[in-house]
């Protein structure tokens, strides 16, 4: 897969971005040193090309509600292409779920879930096992504390060399 070149207007909007998705056109423009519609054209570019893939806010979700989350270790009992479509189509759908990983080590996919409990989480994971998507063993991991969470992606360091 190639990857989409960009310049250092491109970085700095999604620099911009990145820090605050909510910030104005107008206000973005300045900041990248752009007039409102280039910059407009820019952002709509990087849209398409998949690069900006939404806006969304950050919840702090403890305020309004009790909530666990759940790392979950998963090894599959065969490791064939089908298998691990199998498994990925079946958890696809599976509304607690917030990331899939497939990962290298001593274990398949990581998965992270965000439940109302630890016996909801439990409950669902019955669940999962007896739809047979080929979970040889599974290990739960519940968050007690998170103490640093960073949603903003460094996005300068990451793609200037």
């Amino acid at each position: 897969m190639s990857k989409v070149k960009l310049d250092r207007i491109d970085i700095a909007i999604l620099a911009n971005l990145s820090q605050d998705g909510r910030m104005s056109n107008v206000s973005l423009a300045e900041a990248v040193g752009l007039s409102p519609s280039p910059c407009l054209q820019r952002v709509k570019r990087l849209e398409n090309a998949g690069i900006i893939s939404g806006y969304g806010a950050r919840i702090e979700l403890a305020k309004v509600v009790e909530a666990v989350t759940i790392f979950t270790e998963v090894t599959l009992v065969d490791h064939r292409r089908e298998n691990f479509i199998r498994f990925e189509t079946g958890i696809r759908n599976v509304l607690e779920l917030q990331e899939c990983h497939l990962v290298s080590g001593g274990y398949d996919y990581l998965l992270r879930f965000l439940c109302r409990s630890i016996a909801q989480y439990q409950e669902m994971m019955e669940g999962l096992l007896e739809r047979n998507l080929g979970i040889a063993k599974y290990f739960s991991y519940i968050v007690i504390k998170s103490p640093i969470i960073r949603d903003r992606i460094p996005v300068k360091e990451l793609i200037e060399k």
